[in-house]
């Protein structure tokens, strides 16, 4: 038999074994049957190339690639299940496990006062300022980063692009638009969990409210705006009869996307050069609702996780933010995400709680008199006080599927899309990255000189890769964050 021949026979053989177990054999009566097909053999061709070429990236940093993977077909990720006739075969020899990577992304409208966030020193021997104490127990888990930004303008209208590193008036320049970091890494999860992401925030507030996640079409993600809520969405069970009212639901659904699907196509010929660029904006989001409904199907036959907490009353924000961080930390153990991310803004955040009188949002407009710093740097510290009880929590709890703790494999981000909020910048991002098996313990600060910054969106790179995502770029990148290796 000639070199390659067997992989040809392999490539053949896994198609056939895919189609048959996931039904793509039935009549190609839609659109939709087609697509899948179609991306069916896109991932078999990724993982078995023809002779000669060499189609996955070997750019990843990560210990090893995943055993979870993925059909990928113009811009949309649907997720395989672990598949033996899938592995590696190296994977075999080495005795090598996929242990699941997580990633929550936590941010505020207003950044953090710089001059009690930022050490002064570098390395690992670095000073914690006030802001950072609370955070004393996690320094070997952490690093803090100093001049990473986005570089780019608009006070608290670029605050929303503190996850995608774009604008949404730059979005349409963008092969990806300003997809957020979350959603980016949630297309290579698909149905793996019953939520590809849990997005967590207020729906009102300054300029819109929490707008913190983007699908690829340029669609804002909304927010879940309370812990009730939540615990509804984790683990309150429809009724039978609910059950039956989604899976007609799914059905109609299902045809409507069919026939759209199916007119686009035809339609698709009739347009000039100028029109297709924004037919294919249309059909994008058209493409992230059937992916939607598709992973909403799968999970509908599923039961939900027993809950180990009472539900919840909203109390606003203050109250609420301890009680979503256990929720997360909840769905991160029951596997029920991978991906969550939180912002918190001024709607709902009531300053006396904590024994200030005027407003999160009038005090971030400080004029650097003291006495309204100071009561910031309450809000504030309250905010990292809490970050650091949910980083504790997530070290007291067991990785359900790896072992070990579970901020070991659990990337988390702190930060903020503002940097000053009193003179309305958006450089200097607060940024601290904890967990994830990174090797932290250290103040990293990069160049600060306007010709030689390093971009924020280098670290998403890392944070994807990490992730498992196969991708050298994101957003304004221009590679991977240097110095950030894994431990």
């Amino acid at each position: 038999m000639e070199a390659g021949c067997g992989d040809e026979i392999n490539r053949s053989l896994t198609i056939t074994f895919l189609a048959c177990r996931f039904g793509f054999l039935c009549p190609p009566t839609s659109v939709t049957h087609a697509f899948k097909l179609t991306l069916l053999r896109e991932i078999v061709r990724n993982f078995y190339p023809p002779k000669g070429r060499r189609m996955l990236s070997s750019s990843l940093s990560g210990r090893h690639q995943s055993r979870r993977y993925f059909l990928k077909a113009t811009g949309v990720t649907i997720a395989l299940p672990m598949l033996e006739s899938l592995i590696p075969r190296s994977a075999y020899a080495s005795g090598i496990q996929a242990d699941p990577v997580r990633m929550v992304c936590i941010g505020n409208s207003f950044g953090m006062y710089q001059p009690e966030f930022f050490p002064t020193q570098a390395g690992r021997d670095y000073q914690m300022p006030s802001l950072l104490t609370p955070l004393t127990p996690h320094r070997d888990q952490m690093t803090v980063f100093s001049h990473l930004d986005h570089g780019i303008k608009g006070g608290h209208f670029a605050v929303h692009s503190f996850l995608s590193g774009v604008t949404m008036s730059d979005a349409k320049g963008m092969p990806d638009g300003n997809i957020s970091l979350d959603q980016r890494a949630a297309e290579a999860i698909g149905s793996t969990t019953r939520f590809p992401t849990l997005t967590l925030g207020c729906e009102s507030g300054l300029h819109g409210g929490c707008q913190m996640s983007w699908t690829r079409s340029g669609v804002r993600v909304p927010p879940i705006s309370g812990p009730r809520e939540l615990f509804t969405k984790m683990f309150l069970e429809e009724s039978g009869s609910g059950k039956l009212m989604m899976e007609k639901k799914f059905q109609m659904q299902g045809s409507v996307l069919d026939t759209i699907l199916e007119d686009a196509k035809a339609l698709e010929k009739q347009l000039g050069q100028r029109d297709k660029q924004k037919f294919d904006e249309y059909l994008a989001s058209v493409r992230d609702v059937e992916i939607k409904l598709t992973q909403e199907k799968h999970w509908n036959g599923v039961s939900k996780p027993t809950a180990t907490i009472k539900e919840p009353t909203n109390q606003g924000i203050v109250d609420d933010l301890p009680i979503f961080y256990d929720l997360i930390a909840i769905a991160l153990q029951t596997d029920s995400t991978r991906i969550a991310t939180l912002e918190v803004s001024s709607d709902g955040f009531d300053p006396k709680a904590l024994g200030v009188s005027n407003g999160y949002h009038a005090l971030s407009h400080h004029g650097q008199r003291q006495e309204k710093i100071n009561d910031l740097l309450k809000i504030e510290a309250y905010q990292v006080q809490q970050f650091s009880r949910f980083l504790e929590k997530l070290k007291s709890v067991q990785d359900p599927i790896a072992g070990g703790d579970l901020l070991s494999n659990t990337m988390v981000l702190f930060g903020s899309g503002m940097g000053n909020a009193n003179a309305h910048t958006n450089n200097d991002l607060p940024i601290i990255l904890a967990g994830g098996g990174f090797r932290h313990g250290e103040h990293k600060i990069y160049p600060e000189q306007k010709n030689r910054r390093t971009p924020l969106s280098n670290l998403y790179v890392s944070m994807l890769q990490r992730f498992g995502v196969q991708t050298d770029s994101f957003a304004t990148s221009t590679g991977t964050l240097t110095g950030l290796e894994l431990a």
